[in-house]
């Protein structure tokens, strides 16, 4: 099982290289609110072919030990430690939805770290519904929270999956990532942000709508933004094909612009 210690603490990755031949570059993917590495497994297989790819659980999510945070800077260091640990040159990040909040302030912060950034179903500010953040507060996990992720189109095993990870998560980790997330407002910050920038958005997304995603690519000074059709929140998961495919072409993008792979 692939973990790395941090201050005594162990955290768990999962992860994947192309077979007899060095990577291009390095991608590492950070997970939503309550989310583990498992929202990342079809960009990992996907990718794996060109690229070292990795998925981390935050502290206190999936297989990681650690407490989760209530803030997005401590999740920000955490990501900082991590690839400071197992990655040797700039990097691509990307985030999904809180994740991309991560991703952002890790921008802002540590430029010179990256060599891109993938924005995921988030925005520049990322408040929470009331009523969520209350029923998590009171320890009761929130019914329709499957139904604002997903798509109307999402299949029937693709929800019942989501609904047996929810359970799965403790309501406290729910809260401290919700609280995290509406504390979380850098929309003054973005221009910036001079890192280049790649932002998908989903057209039925009713938790981080397609404005949150032109907001990015208009405040940015290097982004591009994609619009992907027939799905919701969890963009990766519902239409994976298609946001691999736009991810791949970015990296290969950046790739050349920046000569090749980087020492």
């Amino acid at each position: 099982m692939p973990q790395v210690i941090i201050d005594g603490l162990s955290y768990y990755y999962a992860s994947g290289l192309p077979q007899g031949k060095e990577p291009r570059q390095t991608v590492l993917f950070v997970h939503g609110a309550g989310g583990s590495h498992r929202h990342w497994l079809y960009q990992l297989s996907d990718l794996q072919d060109e690229y070292m790819v990795l998925a981390v659980d935050l502290p206190g999510h999936g297989r990681s030990q650690g407490k989760s945070a209530s803030s997005i800077a401590s999740y920000r260091e955490f990501i900082r430690s991590f690839a400071e640990k197992l990655i040797g040159h700039p990097f691509f990040l990307a985030g999904h939805s809180m994740g991309g909040a991560i991703t952002l302030d890790f921008a802002r912060c540590y430029p010179e770290m990256l060599a891109g950034m993938i924005l995921i179903g988030t925005g520049a500010r990322l408040k929470v519904l009331p009523s969520l953040l209350e029923a998590f507060a009171r320890g009761e996990y929130f019914s329709d929270f499957i139904k604002l992720a997903y798509g109307p189109h999402a299949p029937a095993s693709l929800l019942e999956s989501a609904y047996r990870e929810m359970y799965e998560v403790p309501t406290s980790v729910y809260y401290d990532d919700l609280c995290a997330c509406n504390g979380f407002d850098l929309m003054k910050d973005l221009p910036g942000i001079n890192v280049p920038a790649l932002v998908i958005s989903a057209d039925q997304d009713m938790l981080t709508p397609v404005k949150f995603g032109r907001y990015l690519q208009e405040n940015l000074p290097r982004a591009e933004h994609e619009v992907i059709s027939g799905a919701g929140h969890m963009i990766m998961l519902e239409k994976p094909e298609e946001v691999n495919r736009i991810i791949r072409r970015f990296l290969e993008q950046r790739i050349k612009a920046m000569g090749g792979m980087q020492e």
